[in-house]
């Protein structure tokens, strides 16, 4: 027979919670920076080595807006944020008006048939804090790999996709919709899904070229 462990230290370790109360809520996630959005995902903030989908209607709806308050985080802790295939150029000053230092912010121009390679391989370098991919073609064996290539290069994987996608199965941990000027989260590992859409204030980037 195995060692008997104290209840309270069960509790304190939040593998088990009191009955009729609900699960003990680990906020462990990153602060995106949006206090209406970390209040209702599981972690209080972006999902920590794991792939996070943000699916729009169309190229530049606000998805960089809510990205920003965590890449410019990282970068200014000097870490390595990549872009992986970006329809756009990114327009550098509008990115440092956002806090990002560029000197820690890398573009990798990959054609379509290599983007999800690099998009994987920059996840598993376990030098980035973080990578934001454009994958244009996915399927959920693809984004399956980088959920694993994020888990195992300890990062925070972005992919941005056309919301078509959002009725297809996916493995990632969190997946937000943009649809009608409001973000809905479709999929949240470890938590309930909020019953009403997010209205989340533009950033800087609201009136600026990418």
């Amino acid at each position: 027979m195995g060692d008997v462990l104290p209840l309270d230290a069960l509790l304190a370790a939040r593998t088990i919670w009191p009955a009729g109360k609900g699960a003990v809520r680990v906020v462990d996630g990153e602060p995106t920076g949006h206090a209406a959005l970390d209040a209702v995902l599981p972690q209080g903030g972006w999902p920590r080595r794991a792939l996070s989908e943000l699916l729009l209607p169309a190229d530049g709806v606000g998805e960089l807006e809510l990205l920003l308050p965590a890449l410019a985080r990282f970068t200014a802790a000097g870490s390595p944020v990549v872009l992986v295939a970006p329809p756009y150029l990114p327009y550098a000053p509008a990115w440092q008006a956002a806090g990002v230092d560029l000197a820690w912010l890398h573009v990798v121009d990959a054609a379509p048939r290599d983007a999800l390679w690099a998009f994987e391989q920059c996840l598993r370098s376990g030098a980035c804090a973080a990578v934001v991919g454009w994958p244009r073609t996915a399927d959920e064996r693809a984004l399956r790999r980088l959920q694993v290539a994020a888990d195992s290069g300890d990062c925070f994987a972005f992919a941005v996709r056309d919301r078509r996608h959002a009725a297809n199965p996916s493995p990632a941990a969190l997946r937000l919709e943009c649809a009608q000027g409001a973000w809905h989260v479709r999929k949240c590992r470890g938590g309930q899904l909020p019953s009403q859409p997010l209205q989340l204030r533009p950033g800087p980037l609201a009136a600026l070229p990418h």
